[in-house]
């Protein structure tokens, strides 16, 4: 082959397939180039919305928005609000108050009227020197005046005013429908620190006898509540509450060796006293004038008696006689060693004591008496008086 025989070219070919190849490049460059974009794009978003993904999430700490309740919770909260501990507790507090002795300490009551009475314990307002100040559960503050001690019960009544004012008042249950086991609220000025302190348990007994003392005061309660809910110092004179709200009694005690032992006056025993004070501004009891002891089996063999119940007149002592002169027994001629056995048709005994009973009566009413007296009975009239201080 010569210098100039060189094999024979289709130029038209060559410059087609060069022309293919390098569409075939751009393509590739471009498919590149929009997969590239489509990445970098990706990532560009992704980075954005984790931006403002946080920057809303810092926006709903700082606005406070919540995120959404669940339907359990919701339940929960539902349960709680128709608890009736908790709905009983937010009916009451309102008129449960605190009552504070000058300096010395504490207790508790609560609003038995509109215009300002207050029921509580009397050993809790018992120093007739100190001034006593009550504290509403708003945190009102209220001179009060002692208007009554009851002189044969732990109560009191007091009274704070304020003009055109009415205050909230506890709706009075019925303590005779109380039954063991039974569910209760207390509420009082626990440790005369925590106002408005709410404790809960059960009646664990009906119809107790206790001595209750502190400092110099000391007084028998009989026919009283006692209960597992905590009962502490500050606590005296608030109130033992049903699932209703309503007042069942007046916490008053506590066993100082014992846990979960505290007692209540029934409020039954206390209605007498807010009416007196209502209508004649006194607390007053009536009075037959005896002294007795109650008979039982023991009583009825030692003194040869023909009956097991009732009270039998006797002398209390040398100094003690058992007729009180110009009481209205004298005056219808019950003699020592008469068995009282009813009043009014109501038998007398342990579970029915005479003073129950009276207490059933006001002063200036008749009562009339079944008398045994030398084996005979007889039916005797007499009007009640008004108890000597």
């Amino acid at each position: 082959m010569g210098l100039y025989d060189l094999p024979q070219f289709n130029f038209s070919e060559k410059i087609k397939r060069m022309l293919r190849g390098r569409r075939k490049n751009n393509i590739k460059i471009v498919t590149l180039a929009v997969s590239l974009s489509i990445v970098f794009g990706f990532i560009s978003g992704a980075a954005t919305s984790t931006f403002f993904y946080f920057q809303f999430s810092n926006n709903i700490d700082r606005t406070d928005v919540r995120p959404f309740v669940k339907v359990e919770d919701i339940m929960q909260i539902e349960e709680i609000i128709d608890d009736p501990i908790v709905k009983a507790v937010e009916k009451s507090s309102p008129a449960v108050v605190s009552v504070v002795i000058g300096e010395k300490g504490g207790g508790t009551g609560f609003l038995v009227s509109e215009d300002g009475l207050i029921l509580t314990n009397k050993h809790v307002v018992l120093d007739e020197k100190a001034e006593y100040t009550v504290f509403t559960s708003d945190g009102e503050e209220f001179s009060a005046k002692v208007l009554a001690r009851d002189p044969l019960q732990d109560l009191a009544i007091i009274k704070i005013s304020q003009e055109d004012k009415l205050f909230p008042v506890l709706e009075l249950g019925d303590s005779d429908d109380l039954r063991p086991g039974q569910t209760v609220i207390a509420i009082g000025n626990a440790l005369a620190e925590f106002k408005n302190t709410v404790s809960t348990g059960v009646v664990s007994g009906l119809g107790r006898t206790i001595t209750a003392s502190g400092g110099t005061f000391v007084e028998t309660l009989e026919d009283i509540i006692q209960t597992d809910a905590a009962i502490n110092k500050g606590n005296s004179g608030g109130p033992l509450l049903n699932l209703e709200g309503k007042v069942i009694g007046i916490n008053t005690a506590m066993a100082l060796d014992a846990q979960s032992i505290g007692f209540a006056i029934p409020i039954n025993k206390a209605k007498r006293a807010i009416e007196q004070i209502q209508t004649i501004g006194r607390i007053v009891y009536p009075f037959i004038g005896i002294r007795y002891v109650m008979v039982n089996e023991k009583v009825k063999e030692e003194y040869g008696l023909t009956v097991d119940y009732g009270v039998l007149i006797t002398k209390g002592g040398l100094l003690q006689p058992s007729i009180t002169p110009g009481s209205p027994a004298e005056e219808v001629g019950l003699e020592e060693k008469d068995v009282v056995l009813e009043i009014n048709n109501e038998k007398i005994n342990a579970e029915n004591s005479l003073a129950e009973i009276i207490l059933k009566y006001n002063p200036g009413e008749e009562v009339t008496l079944k008398v045994l007296r030398d084996d005979q009975e007889l039916e005797i009239k007499l009007t009640l008086t008004e108890r000597p201080e």
